[in-house]
């Protein structure tokens, strides 16, 4: 994680160990970016340097560069981030939030790092801020706190209001992606339903947030037989946890709803061991919207916000959820079990009766849900709706933020895929439309007249291979972007 500042001096002379400058694709080749301030030497030779290793400005393409002439800092950096078009679109954006997160991931070693704001406008101030926020995250050593002290980086540009509030909220969103980064690359002996909790109760400590646990005795009691079923099988019982933000005359009202599966074994439905692996991330969508919730009440937003995480290890055992059991929802609607390795819809649905029963304005939920999102999509996000119009909002706030999503239609005639002899609803379908069926059985919690949308990120949330980019390798912390940028819509 890193310390973010500001500062109008020139990249000659700044003081820090490296300084990280973008390059653009020019042609068949690369050329620097303005807002430098080198001299004309200093210049002549990084172009020279830029001919003589040919470099392209690739994504990605990441080159050091030490005792560059008039140049204070022992090193400089040139990171290319492909075709900048000028403008500071959401391409161009997230363009340069990828480079220098390229750059500033490389240099952990350094603790003072600087990086040049290729122009003069607020919004690459803010690309440059977040990228390199979100370029320095280390991950902890299993069950230990962090060791290593933050870098601190300088952001080399305009200093004006504007510019010093974007580094800002570049900053708390940093510290927030890298606390749902934490809980995901979190191994699932260490976190699991009550330390996950504790993990919220020590967080929201200073903050403006309150925090309401529901235990299993308090689940039974409340009917949330969806969230009860799913842990009924682990010796760590299931929560819910309840994070609220209430400001004084809030412009909108939101709820933020987060699958949180601290590990998916796929209960008597047993995943196959390959598939195992990464299934400690089965909670990175409540990992998202805690993170989401908190970064929210630092920036001090008017907006309402409400995060429920929907917590549970889904194991198998003597007591574990049987196919063909049904079970009542929060809210009474029946449901019939037909595969206990699609749990996490049981638990989202609890909790979206839950958020429904505050009367939000808008229920957004998150989560690592289908499989076949990943077959679909790969590393872009799946966004369903019950209404084209906000669920044009969600993927349009992914697209400004940076986070990869796109919408995802919920076509009727696959609802009766879902129906059952037994139970109100079935709570699968069949194979085909498999990520559709899903956010169709999620629908069914959603009360009429109430804006809703489902985010799968069952491929966007972890990382298995080289890291790239801002992105490190394991948990990646989307989804917090996109849910901050939606309460920041409504401003």
């Amino acid at each position: 994680m890193a310390n973010l500042t500001s500062s109008s001096r020139s990249a000659a002379d700044i003081d820090a160990d490296a300084v990280v400058i973008v390059v653009a694709k020019d042609g068949d080749g690369a050329a620097l970016t303005s807002g430098h301030g080198l001299s004309r030497r200093t210049v002549n030779h990084l172009k020279a340097v830029i001919s003589e290793l040919e470099l392209k400005a690739r994504p990605g393409e990441v080159t050091t560069l030490a005792a560059v002439p008039e140049v204070k800092a022992p090193r400089v950096v040139l990171t290319g981030a492909g075709e900048l078009n000028g403008r500071p679109d959401a391409a161009t954006r997230e363009n340069v939030r990828q480079a220098v997160g390229a750059a500033v991931r490389g240099l952990d070693a350094k603790q003072k790092v600087a990086v040049v704001v290729p122009g003069g406008s607020t919004d690459l101030v803010a690309a440059v801020a977040e990228g390199a926020a979100l370029g320095a995250y280390t991950p902890p050593k299993a069950g230990t706190a962090k060791t290593e002290p933050a870098q601190t980086v300088t952001v080399l540009g305009p200093t004006d209001g504007p510019a010093r509030k974007a580094v800002k909220r570049a900053a708390a969103i940093g510290t927030a992606v890298a606390y749902a980064r934490d809980l995901v690359n979190q191994p699932p002996n260490l976190l699991y339903p009550e330390s996950f909790v504790a993990s919220l109760t020590e967080r929201v400590k200073g903050t403006k947030v309150k925090l309401k646990s529901l235990d299993l005795k308090q689940l039974r009691a409340g009917g949330f037989g969806g969230i009860v079923g799913v842990g009924q099988g682990s010796v760590n019982e299931p929560r819910i946890a309840v994070l609220t933000y209430a400001p004084s005359r809030p412009k909108a009202t939101l709820a933020f709803v987060g699958k949180g599966i601290t590990f998916d074994s796929g209960g008597l439905c047993l995943k196959p061991p390959a598939s195992m692996g990464t299934m400690k991330s089965d909670m990175a969508g409540a990992a998202a919207v805690a993170a989401a919730v908190l970064a929210i009440a630092e920036l001090g937003l008017p907006v309402a916000v409400t995060g429920y995480l929907g917590i549970a290890e889904n194991m198998p055992s003597g007591s574990a959820q049987r196919p063909s059991d049904v079970v009542t929802m929060r809210g009474g609607k029946t449901v019939e079990i037909l595969d206990t390795d699609a749990e996490g819809r049981m638990v989202l649905a609890d909790c979206i009766a839950l958020a429904a029963e505050s009367g939000p304005e808008a229920i957004v939920d998150i989560a690592t849900l289908t499989g076949a999102q990943v077959i679909a999509l790969a590393d872009t996000a799946a966004v369903m709706g019950n209404n084209d119009g906000f669920r044009g909002r969600v993927v349009d706030t992914a697209d400004v933020v940076g986070e990869a999503a796109w919408p995802m239609p919920l076509p009727a005639e696959l609802r009766p895929a879902l129906d059952s002899q037994n139970a109100d609803i079935a709570h699968k379908g069949g194979r085909e439309g498999g990520m559709l069926t899903a956010g169709l059985f999620l629908g069914e919690f959603v009360p009429e007249g109430t804006d809703w949308s489902h985010i799968d990120i069952a491929g966007p949330s972890f990382n298995e291979k080289a890291p790239r980019g801002y992105t490190p390798k394991g948990g990646t912390g989307f989804g917090v972007r996109t849910l901050v940028g939606l309460a920041e819509s409504y401003l």
